[in-house]
């Protein structure tokens, strides 16, 4: 958020940013950040519904752009929360993943 780190950015509004995530497990991976600083999904409160609102609004727009948002294909959204779910980044962001069938569990 700093613009410190040079980013892929596809898609950014007054309140989130979107760009390529450096290490994708799709061939799209997008990561969507709040301008604001929250630190992760957990730390979220009544406050932040415009926020939170304006990601999943950025999300689906990146996945209009990218073709994913038609019947026969789809996407994954995904919030991850602490080091067992491998959040590295402590700041909240929204992965916005497709491209390919997904697999559960994710690899």
């Amino acid at each position: 958020m700093a613009g410190t780190v040079p980013a892929d950015i596809v898609h950014a509004t007054d309140r989130t940013v979107a760009f390529r995530d450096i290490n994708p497990q799709a061939p799209v991976h997008v990561l969507v950040v709040p301008r604001r600083h929250v630190e992760h999904a957990g730390a979220l409160g009544d406050a932040d519904a415009e926020d939170l609102a304006a990601m999943f609004a950025t999300a689906r727009a990146v996945a209009e752009a990218e073709g994913l948002d038609v019947p026969e294909r789809g996407y994954r959204l995904v919030l991850n929360v602490g080091k067992d779910a491998q959040n590295s980044v402590p700041h909240l962001h929204l992965h916005v993943i497709g491209g390919r069938p997904m697999t559960w569990p994710p690899g």
